[in-house]
């Protein structure tokens, strides 16, 4: 089989299909990817690329959009979050259609796996009548989505003489207790987080309990590091080793970092927790997910985009705290290393996800789509 896949240019839109594409590949299929730029990330998974959209990034548009979108929007509803979403990223996937309409049909895609912020892969799908799978990237549900991309991508629906969105095959990489949609398959979620260089002294245990705290790989570059202000502030007092995986982020803003403090470079997180006892951050589904995959209590400080969503239902299965950034202390920080309630209701998470189907056992599922 010719397996195309799609997504936006944003690491945790694409990072999370890598897995699925790396199964089908060792079962013997060919794999491309057809992607906007920028497409380093992309490229380091070893995969066939192709460039599709007018050559503007996800970054770009949002600049473009006349004050429209913002990333922290702590003063909105997730429901009002997901419909700016669409109507953004809907902007953003219009000029791929015309260039995933050629690729599909010229390479001969036999099925087109896609991510639910890529409006232009239903289209295709339904335009060249191919099997789909709708890959969702953590618990936001894939089918709204798609339908939230289309009422706002009726212009090119009636342009391509499509009456509407292909029904995909759902593929949830979530345990049922975190939401995705009812429908469709559950695949363990396996993380892959690129290429990056870890400090030898960091593949071993500490002396005391090391809470790693990032801030994913959108935050950074639209917010600085204001979220964790104060958290550094409290860290001083509690007796933990902090480790701040946020890449090449300006600093400044966080002032002279406590001793118990330090700075790393990008290193890949799902290889860093595991030798942590707890991960604070953001809330963005892949960093989520990876510690769930680690079986780590997380204290999320949610600040926009699907992060209120995955606090509300990280915590409700007691393996995480909340906290808005302005209320981190010392106490927080030290129940979240110290909380055997939260340890117990993180190795259970863990233990959900362990037990649900690979990538690799999963591929025969998909392999039916098409036969």
């Amino acid at each position: 089989m010719r397996i195309l896949f799609t997504g936006p240019a944003a690491a945790g839109h694409l990072f999370p299909m890598i897995p699925t594409a790396q199964a089908l590949r060792a079962a013997g299929h060919e794999v491309l990817f057809a992607s906007a730029r920028p497409l380093d990330r992309l490229r380091e998974a070893g995969f066939p690329i192709v460039e599709i959209g007018d050559g503007r990034t996800i970054r770009e548009v949002f600049e473009q959009s006349n004050g429209e979108v913002r990333y922290v929007n702590r003063d909105m509803t997730t429901d009002q979050i997901l419909d700016m979403a669409a109507r953004v990223f809907a902007r953003v996937s219009r000029s791929t259609v015309d260039h995933l309409l050629e690729i599909a049909g010229g390479w001969g895609a036999d099925m087109l796996v896609y991510d639910s912020f890529q409006a232009s892969a239903p289209l295709v799908a339904a335009k060249l009548k191919i099997p789909s799978v709708l890959q969702n990237f953590g618990p936001t549900p894939g089918l709204d989505m798609v339908r939230r991309f289309a009422d706002n991508f009726t212009e090119a629906y009636e342009t391509y003489g499509v009456a509407g969105p292909a029904e995909p095959l759902p593929l949830n990489i979530v345990p049922t207790s975190l939401g995705g949609d009812p429908s469709g398959l559950r695949m363990r979620y396996i993380p892959y987080n690129g290429g990056g260089t870890i400090p030898a002294e960091l593949l071993g245990r500490g002396s005391r309990p090391r809470v790693v705290v990032t801030l994913g790989t959108v935050l950074t570059e639209m917010d600085g590091v204001r979220a964790i202000t104060r958290l550094t502030e409290a860290a001083a007092s509690a007796d933990a080793e902090f480790l701040l995986a946020v890449g090449d982020a300006d600093l400044a803003p966080l002032g002279t970092l406590p001793d118990n403090v330090r700075p790393l470079p990008w290193v890949p997180l799902a290889e860093l927790l595991t030798v942590a006892d707890a991960l604070i951050h953001h809330g963005g589904s892949g960093t989520m997910l990876t510690a769930l995959q680690a079986g780590l209590p997380q204290l999320l400080l949610p600040q926009g985009a699907d992060h209120f969503a995955n606090a509300d239902a990280l915590t409700a299965t007691g393996a995480a705290l909340r906290s808005a950034s302005e209320d981190v202390d010392t106490s927080l920080l030290t129940r979240l290393v110290t909380d055997p309630v939260l340890r117990e209701a993180a190795a259970s998470l863990r233990a959900e996800n362990e037990a649900l189907p690979t990538p690799a056992q999963t591929v025969p599922a998909l392999e039916a789509l098409v036969a």
